[in-house]
C-alpha cells in the first residue's frame, strides 16, 4: 500500500484520539469497523532498539490500541468501554524500515470479555508479530 492509497478513517481517528499515548506515537488509522480495524505506525529511529529494529514495546502499543478500538466497536449494548486484561505477543521478524501495519479482528465478543487477534505486517506484507488480546467489558 502506498501513501496515495491511504484513506484515513474519520471515526477511527476520533476513537484513537481518545488514547493520547497511541496518538502521540503517531498511529495512523487506515480502516475502522466492527469486523476489522487497521492502523499503521511509521518506523522512526526514536522507536528502535539495537540494530535499528522497531522496539517490541512500540509494536505492542500499536497492537493494543488497534485491538482496543476493535473491542470498543464490538461492545454489547449498555457497556461503556473496555480495558486490556491479557495480551500475548509472538514476534516473528524485525521491522527496520517502512511501516508496521496492524490488522485487528474480533475472535469472540461476549458480555464480559472480548478477544481480539491482531497481525502486524511490514510493507511487503510479511508477518512481523501476532497478538491475541483479551479485553474486559466495563
Amino acid at each position: 500500500m502506498t501513501d496515495t492509497e491511504i484513506a484515513t478513517d474519520p471515526v477511527g481517528t476520533q476513537l484513537f484520539a481518545t488514547m493520547p499515548f497511541t496518538e502521540g506515537l503517531g498511529v495512523e488509522v487506515l480502516e475502522c469497523g466492527p469486523e476489522l480495524v487497521r492502523s499503521r505506525l511509521a518506523w522512526r529511529e526514536n522507536l528502535c532498539t539495537l540494530g535499528g529494529s522497531m522496539h517490541g514495546g512500540a509494536l505492542m502499543s500499536l497492537a493494543d490500541g488497534t485491538a482496543a478500538v476493535c473491542a470498543f466497536l464490538n461492545l454489547p449494548e449498555g457497556a461503556q468501554g473496555t480495558t486490556t486484561v491479557e495480551s500475548k505477543t509472538n514476534f516473528v521478524r524485525a521491522l527496520r524500515s517502512g511501516h508496521a501495519t496492524a490488522t485487528a479482528t474480533p475472535l469472540h465478543a461476549g458480555r464480559k470479555f472480548i478477544v481480539v487477534e491482531t497481525e502486524i505486517r511490514d510493507d511487503a506484507g510479511k508477518l512481523v508479530a501476532k497478538v491475541t488480546q483479551t479485553q474486559a467489558v466495563l
